[in-house]
């Protein structure tokens, strides 16, 4: 037999599979998608089966070393997945496999072997196979590797030993085990025999008699820590029933749980309303027989798009099949938890980048195992190894945090409709402001379209009032506050409401800069300047992580004049508690949200009252649902409009709507106040009055008319080395044969520097090709990719590739 890897080597010309022999001790456990260690020229690396096969045309083939998992981390559809995101993403098939792993298996570890207690009283027939069993009772726990060199039957007896319960495998990686395992006491006989035993045991064994009561009672598994605990008895105790055949003594596979000691209220079923009856009958539809099938739910905030889902979720469990939820922040996680876990228990994993990586990787092998019907979290959950998916839903599905910025650079939108065709599987996207493309896609029937345009209960969408900051100015008011948005704060105080306040930046001031020379505090690093953190006095860079201490002096001319412009949430937080003495302020932003659990903690001291104002950035801009809050002021409402991006339009009707959406989802009436400097722009107008159908006639008709998607498909190239000469020379050097392959009708705009031009010390250029979807233009564009490593090698100047790219920056 052999295997065809793809081996980890980072060079695009080893980006194709190699074959290796399989040897016939690891026969049974080498499949398609098994990690493997191969030698490779004089290296011994990792490398992914993507293949099996008979034969080979290779004349001299080396082995395969050792088979890394008992159990193959990658399903053959994720081999098959990892090809395409390959193909249409221009990366190496090895990083889009290494991507669909957790991080932990990441690492180099080692198997090491043990004994259950039925292994240690295992007598096999076989005097070998009985000198193996003797061999790791002996050592264990014993490496896996030196078992395989020392039993040429190794393989098989592992094989058999595992399937019986005689044997067990754990994967150590460094100092930390990446399976958690407990000691549990159960009975070994019969209830009838337990009771027995009870009593004909002698009174002089009265703690033994108590043990054998409290199973008696208890006929099942416990930890033997807890039995210990809750009897008072001892280990010999305990041991003295177990040499006696009453009971034994197991090692059991203990999870991790992200949610230990938590307790989920059930979620009950609301009757639902016209529009979500509609929707859910017409969804289910689609589900019977099994079929792809893509729809984009155009629900406006408060529509109860959630009490859908879950709806659609049950019937998909129904049909024994799976789900997979995405969210695209992880604020959003721990309410999506809290809804899904209470209805579907223990049936939930949860994947996301703030469990420890013990906890995520549990969570993924209960997904692997079938343990688990329904996985939520964020983008990398698209990833989640279900075997039978039903269904995969993308809550606010227009959310730019669904691509993702590093290799591979895929969105979880694309991914998700390859997984749905494999499965043939509803793909649920959901938003109250859609993407132009997903909405562009449903206009053109390509995906179904259904609209919820009111809210649960026939309550109003939130009052909507623009305040014009010019005006402000002229009739002398200097504070980021507007006279509107002051008389609300005090109105919701006296009435005990609550409020959002959002700000899309975070930091205490946005720059720093000597009012004397006009000097301003800048990354020795990057091209951008610092911005101001008040809690440690520093100025930090929001990019390469430089920082350097508050300036007293200007660092050019040495004035004492600096002064610190602009407006961060840690301002914003001071302006409050100066303008409204007591205001009880929760903020929100990636500096206060780094911790484990701070999330989840701040989230819930705003719901329990603790705060009259949740202040953040884009992080409380959607998803959340607080009963209590009856206004939003949204600070800098076209912060986003000035932004070197053809989306900037987009992002700002985007937020607004998002944010806006916050207020009034209950009982009371919402109102929002929107501050702007631009309050003509029709981004903005539309955004206030929640017409999102206008807006994106008038969107697409400039997509349309500047050529930019949905009316085309982009690919961003960008060039980074330390020396601008060169840089410039090899980007152009690249356009020019960029151009030679590009078919008619395409464009490429550039080169040029990009509009942040350095980053720690590189220097950034980039260029960017529009076309139409035209499938011959990626393999042509891959190779001349492929075929620049060799300028990598040469002058270390790394290219990356952005298909479809969110980030123009």
């Amino acid at each position: 037999m052999y295997a065809r890897v793809i081996v980890d080597v980072p060079v695009v010309d080893t980006d194709r599979p190699f074959d290796y022999a399989v040897p016939a001790a690891l026969l049974p456990f080498v499949r398609v998608g098994s990690r493997v260690s191969v030698p490779f020229g004089p290296r011994k690396l990792q490398g992914f089966v993507i293949e099996l096969a008979e034969q080979t045309d290779v004349d001299r083939v080396k082995a395969v070393l050792d088979v890394m998992d008992i159990e193959p981390p990658l399903t053959e559809e994720m081999v098959e997945l990892a090809r395409k995101m390959s193909a249409r993403y221009m990366c190496t098939q090895y990083a889009a496999l290494q991507s669909m792993i957790p991080a932990v298996l990441r690492s180099s570890y080692e198997k090491q072997v043990s004994l259950t207690s039925a292994g240690m009283a295992f007598e096999s027939g076989l005097m070998d196979e009985q000198a193996f069993y003797q061999h790791i009772k002996n050592r264990q726990p014993i490496a896996w590797d030196a078992l395989i060199k020392q039993f040429p039957m190794a393989a098989s007896w592992l094989t058999d030993g595992m399937k019986a319960g005689r044997i067990i495998v754990e994967q150590i990686v460094g100092d930390r085990v990446t399976k958690k395992t407990v000691t549990v006491i159960e009975p070994a006989v019969s209830l009838e025999q337990l009771e027995m035993a009870k009593v004909e045991l002698p009174k002089s064994a009265a703690r033994q008699k108590e043990v054998l009561s409290h199973f008696v009672h208890h006929y099942a598994a416990i930890d033997q820590p807890q039995l210990l605990a809750l009897l008072r008895v001892s280990n010999q105790t305990v041991k003295a029933l177990i040499d006696k055949g009453f009971l034994r003594r197991e090692e059991v596979e203990n999870y991790r749980d992200p949610f230990a000691g938590r307790t989920f209220a059930p979620v009950e079923k609301h009757p639902f309303t016209t529009q979500q009856q509609t929707v859910i009958n017409g969804i289910s539809e689609g589900m019977n027989p099994p079929q792809y099938y893509p729809c984009l739910i155009h629900g406006v905030t408060g529509s109860g798009k959630t009490e859908v889902y879950l709806e659609i979720m049950e019937r998909t469990i129904e049909q024994g099949r799976e789900a997979i939820l995405l969210v695209p922040e992880i604020s959003l996680t721990p309410q999506m938890v809290n809804r899904f876990k209470g209805r579907f228990g223990d049936q939930v994993a949860v994947m996301h980048s703030r469990l420890s990586q013990g906890e995520r990787y549990d969570e993924w092998r209960k997904i692997r195992r079938g343990q688990v019907k329904v996985a939520i979290g964020a983008r990398s959950a698209i990833f989640a190894p279900f075997r039978n998916l039903g269904l995969i839903i993308l809550d606010e599905e227009h959310e730019g945090s669904y691509k993702q910025e590093e290799t591979p650079r895929y969105h979880a939108r694309t991914i998700a409709q390859y997984r749905g065709l494999y499965h043939q599987a509803v793909v649920l996207f959901g938003s109250a402001t859609p993407s132009m493309e997903s909405y562009h896609e449903a206009q053109r029937g390509r995906i179904h379209l259904f609209t919820m345009d009111e809210r649960v209960n026939n309550r109003p969408m939130p009052v909507v009032n623009i305040v014009d900051m010019r005006e402000e100015l002229r009739e002398g008011n200097r504070t980021m506050f507007s006279k509107s948005l002051v008389e609300a704060i005090e109105d919701r105080l006296a009435k005990q409401e609550q409020m959002v306040m959002f700000l899309n930046r975070r930091g205490f001031s946005t720059f720093v800069m000597c009012r004397s020379c006009g000097y301003v505090a800048g990354c020795p690093h990057c091209d951008i300047s610092l911005t101001y953190h008040r809690s440690n006095r520093t100025l930090r860079c929001h990019y390469c992580g430089y920082t350097e201490s508050e300036p007293t002096l200007c660092p050019e001319c040495g004035s004492e004049h600096i002064r610190f412009f602009g407006t961060g949430t840690q301002k914003v937080e001071e302006e409050l508690s100066r303008h409204f003495p007591g205001i009880r302020v929760i903020r929100m932003d990636v500096d206060t949200t780094g911790r484990k659990g701070a999330h989840e903690k701040l989230l819930q001291d705003f719901r329990e009252g603790k705060g009259d104002v949740l202040l953040g950035t884009q992080m409380i801009a959607k998803g959340l649902d607080f009963p209590n809050v009856t206004l939003v002021g949204v600070l800098a409402a076209d912060s986003t409009l000035n932004l070197p991006d053809f989306r900037a339009a987009e992002r700002t009707f985007q937020l607004i709507t998002q944010v806006g959406g916050r207020a009034g989802r209950h009982e009371k009436q919402g109102e929002v106040i929107l501050q702007t400097y631009n309050t003509e722009h029709y981004s903005i107008q539309l955004a206030s009055r929640h017409d999102y159908s206008t807006f994106f006639v008038e969107e697409i008709k400039q997509r349309y008319e500047k050529n930019y998607p949905p009316y085309c498909r982009l690919i961003l190239f960008t060039f980074t080395h330390e020396n601008v000469p060169l840089i410039v020379k090899k980007a152009e050097q690249f356009a020019g044969k960029l151009r030679q392959i590009i078919p008619s009708g395409a464009f490429l705009l550039g080169p040029v520097a990009s509009p942040i031009a350095r980053i720690k010390d590189r220097y950034r250029f980039q260029c960017m090709v529009k076309y139409k979807n035209d499938p011959r233009v990626l393999p042509d564009i891959y190779r001349l990719v492929r075929a620049f490593d060799d300028e990598r090698k040469k002058t270390g100047i790394m290219l990356t590739v952005d298909v479809d790219p969110q980030m123009m920056m």
